[in-house]
Parts: structure tokens; C-alpha cells; sequence
């Protein structure tokens, strides 16, 4: 099966929810699944990272550089392409290192305010769903596409979320199907249903992100031979701020082809 995006044709794969061991788990695997790009990144380490669809800058600076971290060392990051943190955590990462499981159909780019960014993901990375080509996004299918995003990462990572959030149903889901549950830690009166989980002792904070990077790998050589200027790239910085600390030579990076500048940020080529 294939689909067509303004003259661009791109492949529907059906994959066996069977050769997913991850899935196993769940007390009703899905049936079938669909999926666009590469399935063999089910293949590598994974994490999964969701939170609030309106960060703050704290939370936004912090999941893109812990997503970046994640990706220097092979592994992947799975999120949900929503609003906020989905996005971020993805963008973070870098297409090629990410899986976005969605609430809708393959065929559609929802929210279409990511549609550039899910288009990236296809084409690089793996976007999937339980739910067949053609149907829309709904309340219930948001609730059951996160047990998914949880089912695929080795631990769950959530960066902010509110009491009663689809988050903190995320972190249900975790700890029922015995994941570690990690978090950022907040100020008093921010992100309270993160709060909560420390203060229960169901989540673990992350302090230190290299260091919790470091418990999946180590960067490879050619990585720690980088200089500042990559490793701020790797963060997925706006263009501004680039500018404002590296001034022409993130031109002249550019110009080489050695990072792409899209939406206002840039990212490693």
C-alpha cells in the first residue's frame, strides 16, 4: 500500500505486532499495525519520552538536550508527535533516531502543525499506529496510542505533566508494566503530577543528563572529537541563538552541508 503527499509517494508497511517482543507484554497487544519508514529501528535501544503539550522553556531546553544525548549513543526516542514535549523530544533526537506512534492513521499528519516534522520521521525515521489508514485521531485513541509509547521504550521519561494529564496515565501504564519511571525535577507549584511521583517514590529524578545518557552507551569516538559548536547543535537551538554564539561559522556550516537549517532551528545534518 502506498500513499501520495503533493507528488511524493510514500509506502504503507504492515508490520506483525507478533515480532515486536516489547508488545508481548501488554494485556491486549494490538491486532495489526501500520507503519511508514524504517522498521528497523524497533530493532536498536529505546526510550520513550511524553509530556505536556505547553512546556515551559526549562522543560523545552531540557528534553531536546536529554533527546540529543539519548541519540549520540544509538538510541532511539519514542514519543507521540503531539504538541510540546512529543514534538520537542523528537525534534531532539533527530529524525533518523525516532519513533512517533500515533493516535490516527499513518496516512495522516496529525497535528498538522507538526506535519513537516512527521514527514521528516517517515522519511528517515518510523512513524506507526494500531489504527488503519484513514481514520482520525479521537479521545480514546490518544489514550490507547500512549500504552503503545510506553510498551516500546525501556524506561519512560516524562518532563512535565499536570495532575490528571494523559501523561500521568502514561505513568500508570509504566508502572504497570514494570518500567523505571524517570522525571525532571520542578520548582514548587510547577508540573504537579511529576511532583507526585517523586514524592510517592514512583519516578526517579534526572539530574545529571549525560550521566543518565551514559546508562545506554557511550558516545561514539567520533562524537567526543566534536567540538562546542556540534554538541549545541545537537540541541536543536533556533537559528538566533546560533547566531548569537557562533556568528559565520554557522553559515559556513551550513554552506558545507554539515547542518540544516529548517523552521528556524537547526539541527546535524
Amino acid at each position: 500500500m502506498s500513499m501520495t503527499f503533493t507528488g511524493s509517494t510514500m509506502e504503507i508497511l504492515d508490520l506483525l505486532p507478533d515480532e515486536i517482543p516489547e508488545f508481548q507484554t501488554l494485556k491486549k497487544p494490538p491486532e495489526k499495525l501500520w507503519a511508514i519508514g524504517d522498521p528497523g529501528l524497533l530493532q536498536r535501544p529505546k526510550v520513550s519520552i511524553v509530556g505536556t503539550r505547553r512546556p515551559g522553556s526549562y522543560t523545552q531546553r531540557y528534553v531536546r538536550e536529554l533527546a540529543a544525548a539519548l541519540a549520540r549513543r544509538g538510541v532511539v526516542v519514542v514519543s507521540g508527535a503531539a504538541m510540546g514535549v512529543d514534538a520537542l523530544a523528537h525534534q531532539g533526537a533527530g529524525p533518523s533516531h525516532t519513533i512517533a506512534v500515533v493516535a490516527n492513521g499513518v496516512d495522516r499528519r496529525y497535528p498538522s502543525i507538526n506535519a513537516s516534522l512527521i514527514e521528516s520521521i517517515e522519511r528517515e525515521g518510523l512513524v506507526m499506529s494500531q489504527f488503519p489508514p484513514g481514520m482520525k485521531a479521537t479521545n480514546w485513541s490518544f489514550v490507547v496510542r500512549n500504552e503503545l509509547v510506553v510498551a516500546l521504550g525501556e524506561v519512560l521519561i516524562i518532563a512535565e505533566a499536570d495532575e490528571g494529564s494523559g501523561s500521568m496515565r502514561s505513568a500508570e501504564y509504566a508502572l504497570r508494566q514494570g518500567k523505571e519511571l524517570y522525571v525532571f525535577p520542578h520548582r514548587l507549584g510547577e508540573s504537579e503530577g511529576t511532583q507526585r511521583l517523586l514524592r510517592e517514590g514512583s519516578a526517579l529524578p534526572i539530574y545529571d543528563l549525560e550521566a543518565f545518557a551514559d546508562r545506554f552507551g557511550v558516545v561514539p569516538k567520533q562524537d567526543l572529537e566534536r567540538d562546542d559548536f556540534f554538541y549545541f547543535c545537537q540541541s536543536y537551538p533556533t537559528l538566533d541563538e546560533a547566531v548569537v554564539r557562533f556568528g559565520e561559522r554557522v553559515f559556513e556550516a551550513e554552506l558545507e552541508g554539515k547542518i540544516v537549517v529548517e523552521n528556524g532551528r537547526v539541527r546535524l545534518a
